[in-house]
């Protein structure tokens, strides 16, 4: 079977193609700045690149774009769309109606439409691009893979908020989490590196990167997260600013004059490591000039890893103990001094680094000591292959 994985953003798709025999990545790409003047395209097949800058106005175009690169005589990797089998679709917000992967149908579209609204700047794209696929590929099923759905295990103590109830009932508001597909790949992929059955293993998986969450995950269930009913709480992160007291929102429109959009926008992307530093999202810029004095780019990154220190002490303690952390994404996989600086003070655990095997960057890795009763790992993330793994699964059943 021949999955077409699509993770549709804003003004983004990514795309992979998987032969599901072998897993193979036959091709993948990304089509980046769609409805924007300098939109471009770059796949790669084969140890080869090949750019593509032309007008894309819209997803729908892009969509066709790349069945036309992957079907292209010099660079494609299929005769036709025909060898495509099914369609794979990341899609950020399931709410509560999806608590796994699930075939798109016209039901499922109309629950999506209703979730955009708790994700309005995710869901919409990832609708748009499921959209665009059906009309270029009608009769192709299509599947819907949520990163919603693997924290829906978290139990009721967990979820809530303290709000009367009715915001619950009636306005659906609660903690959702999000990174979902991540955080079960990791710990299904750390389960396998170790030779245990997750299912024998409280695991802490730290997926850091832009944005970044922590997931408890005991027994192969996750039971808290930290990004809630949005993906702007949690830890700090590359330009959201994570969990605040929520009466600074008042006080700082009331204070500025500020719409709820405007306060959205603050919070969403002029918050978080940039905001603090002034300097970059980037922690690979911030860990430059705090290596040149910079003061503000050094507290960044310390109230980044005090966070995400903090909340690892949390977890364990939510999990009565933890026998494995795993750093994923971006930072959680090539951050070196930035895991040695979460796991500082980690001793009490039992987690104790090791900073010869932390020396690694992007691939499976142990980086704790011996002695250490808690295993640290470095477990690269594959969102794509789960979801070419769920939407096989699916489709093979139908």
């Amino acid at each position: 079977m021949i999955v077409l994985v699509v993770n549709c953003g804003s003004s983004s798709l990514k795309y992979q193609l998987v032969n599901m025999d072998n897993e193979e990545v036959m091709a993948k790409g990304l089509v980046e700045k769609i409805g924007l003047p300098d939109s471009q395209l770059t796949h790669k097949w084969n140890g080869q690149k090949k750019e593509i800058k032309q007008s894309i106005p819209d997803h729908k175009v892009a969509v066709k774009l790349v069945l036309d690169i992957l079907t292209d005589a010099e660079c494609g990797v299929i005769k036709s769309m025909d060898a495509i089998d099914a369609v794979g679709h990341r899609v950020v917000h399931g709410g509560e109606e999806f608590a796994a992967s699930t075939l798109i149908t016209d039901e499922v579209m109309k629950a999506l439409e209703k979730c955009s609204a708790m994700a309005p700047l995710h869901n919409p794209p990832n609708i748009i691009g499921i959209n665009a696929c059906k009309a270029i590929m009608p009769g192709v099923p299509q599947v819907g893979v949520f990163d919603t759905a693997f924290h829906q295990t978290m139990p009721a103590k967990a979820f809530m908020y303290g709000l009367p109830y009715e915001l619950y009932t009636e306005d659906h508001i609660r903690r959702y989490g999000f990174h979902g597909t991540s955080h079960r790949y990791v710990a299904g992929e750390v389960a396998k590196v170790m030779g245990v059955p997750v299912e024998k293993l409280r695991i802490i998986n730290c997926h850091l990167g832009n944005g970044s969450s922590l997931a408890a995950i005991k027994y192969g269930k996750c039971v808290d997260t930290t990004m809630g009913f949005t993906p702007l709480a949690g830890v700090l992160m590359g330009t959201r600013c994570g969990d605040i007291d929520p009466a600074i929102v008042l006080n700082v429109m009331d204070n500025h004059n500020l719409s709820t959009k405007e306060m959205d926008t603050l919070m969403n992307k002029k918050s978080g490591v940039l905001g603090i530093s002034g300097v970059s999202s980037d922690f690979r810029d911030l860990g430059e000039a705090a290596k040149e004095g910079n003061e503000r780019a050094q507290l960044a990154l310390d109230m980044f890893h005090y966070q995400v220190r903090k909340e690892i002490g949390a977890f364990a303690a939510a999990m009565g103990g933890v026998d494995v952390i795993t750093f994923t994404a971006g930072v959680g996989e090539n951050g070196i001094e930035d895991r040695a600086a979460i796991a500082e003070g980690l001793e009490y655990l039992g987690a104790k680094l090791d900073p010869q095997r932390n020396d690694v960057r992007g691939k499976d890795a142990l980086i704790s000591t011996d002695d250490s009763t808690v295993k640290m790992y470095v477990i690269p993330t594959n969102e794509e292959i789960m979801i070419a793994r769920d939407t096989k699964e699916i489709v093979s059943k139908q």
